[in-house]
């Protein structure tokens, strides 16, 4: 496994994180393909046995059981010091007033519960899981500044909005000598790639990590196109993402499978590598459902891309409808 530092902090992670958003009860949640406990510790022992050290999850996630399932499973296979365990705020638990969002209320309260729930006294990355049109940034950036001073987090980061807003949260961060923004998960593979238009040249330029989200476009990537699982029939959030450029995203998935044939690799293989080979990602999430798809992952840090392959990758690629940054 190889380490890195996220960002410009000195925090060293692994070049993989394992996305917590597979773990949890199914009837909690969106998802009916999600793991339950049972299912999900042997993942989880898996990929600390393969050097990850850098877990993501969200209080959101299978009604806040996500963050059980995986809180339990480090404190029995893992030293706390040693791992690095981010979460997030924004999406509500369940319907009431002020349930959700980012207002200090919200942000107070959740923190609270999500170090609960994931047994720990601290979080190590805290991050805003999308930008809250309803409250002052101001409000916000004050609120995340306490929870760090109060030792309940080490970090904050953000996830899913356009560049301007994220650059605007850190110049109010700055101008009041408050925390800043460090880390930004967002949504980019091969099949969408928007991000490259202005948040990843912002984030290389101000020295931000990325720790992108859905790095095999959930699944599309790795397996022919007519191929379907569970999740791919029942994933209503995939479909939202990826069905309205379909016709596109297959020469993309085809060229994907031509040169992993050239290799010998697993797809998965060749996707990751093109993410890992892009500046500025620190570490994309993988959504393990399976102990093989950790394997194949770790597999694909010793895959170097040339020139030439990774723009055979990108050359099929048209431009997408903004994706996951949600509403005013």
């Amino acid at each position: 496994m190889e380490y890195v530092k996220l960002g410009n902090t000195g925090l060293d992670v692994s070049r993989l994180c394992l996305g917590g958003m597979s773990f949890g009860d199914a009837k909690k949640w969106i998802h009916q393909w999600v793991l339950d406990e049972e299912q999900s510790r042997p993942i989880i022992k898996k990929a600390l046995e393969l050097g990850i050290n850098f877990f993501d999850t969200a209080n959101s996630y299978s009604g806040g059981t996500a963050e059980e399932i995986l809180g339990r499973a480090l404190k029995d296979y893992a030293n706390r010091d040693e791992v690095v365990i981010a979460t997030k705020v924004f999406f509500p638990t369940h319907e009431a007033p002020n349930i959700g969002g980012l207002s200090r209320k919200a942000i107070m309260s959740e923190i609270d519960k999500s170090l609960k729930r994931l047994g720990t006294d601290y979080i190590d990355l805290y991050l805003i899981h999308r930008w809250d049109y309803n409250t002052p940034i101001e409000e916000t950036m004050e609120a995340l500044h306490e929870v760090v001073k109060s030792g309940k987090a080490r970090y904050i980061g953000a996830s899913s909005m356009m560049a301007w807003q994220f650059l605007k949260a850190n110049n109010v961060a700055e101008k009041n000598g408050w925390t800043k923004f460090v880390a930004m998960q967002n949504h980019y593979n091969l099949l969408y790639r928007e991000e490259e238009r202005e948040m990843m040249p912002l984030c290389k330029e101000e020295k931000i990590g990325v720790i992108p989200y859905s790095p095999l476009a959930s699944g599309r990537l790795t397996r022919d196109w007519s191929e379907t699982t569970f999740r791919s029939e029942t994933d209503q959030v995939q479909k939202a993402k990826y069905d309205a450029t379909a016709d596109a995203d297959r020469s993309v998935v085809e060229r994907v499978a031509e040169i992993a044939d050239k290799r010998g690799v697993a797809r998965a293989h060749v996707a990751l590598a093109w993410l890992l080979q892009k500046e500025p990602v620190t570490a994309p999430i993988i959504g393990a459902t399976k102990t093989s798809h950790l394997e194949n992952a770790v597999a694909a840090l010793s895959i170097k891309l040339t020139p030439e392959e990774i723009a055979f990758l990108e050359e099929p690629y048209v431009p997408h409808a903004i994706s996951g940054f949600g509403l005013k």
